[in-house]
């Protein structure tokens, strides 16, 4: 079946009433949404933290238990790509451009803008700023994508089941319920998400790619130049798209994966090499001690603190949970021939370290510059911040231009992993959607994104993603009931 499905019309309804509503009235969306997403914050945090603590307790349960040996796929299955490339398309879906986005502008924030605990500019403010970074980009965001990823490769590549969340529901609730409306809303969800965060995600990569050539170049930092670099980046990825995964998605993402290597080689040798492998070390070390401290942090007796965690914590535990369709059907699609344990410990701990180290290069490199007067990061847009960094180093000019390089082609492979999966999960899970289902797909996102970019409507995208993160959530917590529920009937506990 390689049609498009009613969950595809679906989808694309809701989508053009969301874009319309951000275009004709993007104060009401961004202000309804916004509403909406401080309530369930403040009512949830305690749901979010608790859920993400309990997936991660899971994901590690899997990677030792006697279901470690499972392979994701029949028993003659092996793997379809290399762990070199596995890893850099898992990577590149799941974390891609926002790391560059992120790695100079969070710590810079938690520590000179807005901190966690410590006074503002303090050596105390600093040391928080980079724990806290790993803290929301480490082995908490890719335990659940983990999950996701996991029980969808099980079901699809061990079990033969369709490609879509709601197969993978079929053993709690049974095929009828599943091919009716819940198994079609369910579905709907997961498209919905995918294309408004990939939309938001579109117009984030966009604007910093015309920052950038405005920072270096001089050029206009306009709409209209945000549209051109759009509208390049929406043709490239729909030719990565249309050239199949393992064509252009695999080589993009090996490519980039080599080129955001040497920039961050690059950085560590010109940049404070020993302050950034000392603080690397240091940080790693409270990261580890006060994990379960973080991991359940609520500050009920504190306003000013509880307000930053509702900020940052909550939000990026539910951002994460609403990625979690598009990256964790990604990841399943491309793990097909791998254990239960080879696939926990490479998309939890792998990807964990690498974000680690960009943090701890990026971040460290900032951090230093505003610590000693040199340069005020702090005041740099959340799209300059990175170019603001390294044009107070050697070879910054060169840099800049490479991590321009690499922001696009991390655009591209987000992008063109999103077009796949939308692709798959609105022609009833085929693994190879037609290339007309994948074009049309491409097109809605960037669309979504330019129309939403110009009306300033970006803000509402974000919370109306956040606003979804909550029921997907619940199917997250279901997924995982329905995969012990199915895997246990075929490895039933040996009593003596």
């Amino acid at each position: 079946m390689n049609k498009a499905t009613q969950v595809f019309w679906y989808a694309i309804a809701i989508s053009i009433i969301v874009v319309l509503w951000g275009a004709i009235a993007p104060e009401n969306l961004e202000s309804f949404t916004s509403t909406v997403t401080g309530n369930l914050t403040a009512r949830f945090g305690w749901f979010y933290l608790l859920l993400v603590i309990a997936i991660l307790v899971f994901c590690v349960y899997m990677m030792f238990s006697r279901f470690g040996n499972v392979k994701l796929g029949k028993k003659d299955d092996v793997p379809e790509f290399s762990r070199l490339s596995w890893f850099a398309m898992l990577f590149s879906a799941g974390m891609g451009m926002g790391l560059v986005f992120w790695t100079t502008a969070e710590p810079i924030s938690h520590a000179f803008t807005s901190s966690p605990l410590a006074e503002e500019g303090s050596n105390q403010a600093v040391q928080d700023a980079l724990k806290y970074s790993f803290f929301h980009w480490g082995i908490h965001a890719w335990a659940i994508y983990g999950i996701v990823g996991l029980v969808l490769a099980y079901f699809k590549f061990h079990r033969g089941t369709p490609g879509l969340i709601s197969a993978t529901l079929t053993p709690l609730f049974g095929h009828k319920l599943m091919k009716g409306p819940l198994g079609k809303a369910i579905d709907v969800l997961a498209v919905f998400a995918t294309v408004v965060g990939v939309a938001a995600t579109l117009g984030f990569g966009s604007a910093q790619i015309t920052g950038g050539l405005s920072f270096l170049f001089g050029t206009p930092n306009n709409f209209m130049v945000q549209l051109i670099v759009l509208t390049v980046a929406t043709a490239l990825f729909i030719w990565s798209a249309w050239s199949g995964i393992g064509r252009g998605i695999k080589y993009l993402s090996n490519i980039n994966m080599g080129l955001a290597a040497v920039l961050l080689i690059l950085l560590f040798i010109v940049g404070p090499t020993m302050y950034i492998v000392n603080m690397f070390t240091h940080t790693l070390g409270v990261y580890i001690t006060d994990f379960f401290r973080m991991s359940l942090r609520l500050a009920p007796m504190n306003e000013d603190n509880r307000s930053w965690i509702n900020a940052w914590t909550i939000f990026y535990w539910a951002w994460w949970i609403s990625w979690a369709p598009f990256v964790g059907i990604f990841i399943a699609r491309v793990s097909k021939g791998r254990t239960v344990k080879e696939f926990m410990f490479s998309v939890l701990l792998l990807p964990s370290l690498v974000c680690f180290i960009f943090f701890s290069v990026f971040g460290v490199s900032a951090l230093q510059l505003e610590q000693l007067g040199t340069a005020t990061i702090s005041t740099f847009t959340l799209e300059t911040s990175t170019f603001g960094v390294l044009a107070e180093y050697p070879l910054g000019t060169f840099m800049s231009i490479l991590t321009i390089f690499v922001i696009a082609i991390f655009f591209i492979t987000s992008a063109d992993s999103a077009t796949f999966v939308l692709g798959m999960l609105s022609t009833n899970g085929t693994l190879n959607p037609s290339n007309s289902v994948k074009i049309t797909w491409g097109l809605i996102q960037s669309s979504v994104a330019a129309v939403v970019v110009y009306f300033g409507g970006t803000q509402g995208l974000q919370n109306m993603l956040i606003i979804a993160a909550l029921p997907f959530a619940l199917v997250i917590i279901l997924m995982g009931i329905s995969f012990l529920k199915d895997i246990q009937t075929e490895m039933p506990v040996r009593r003596k």
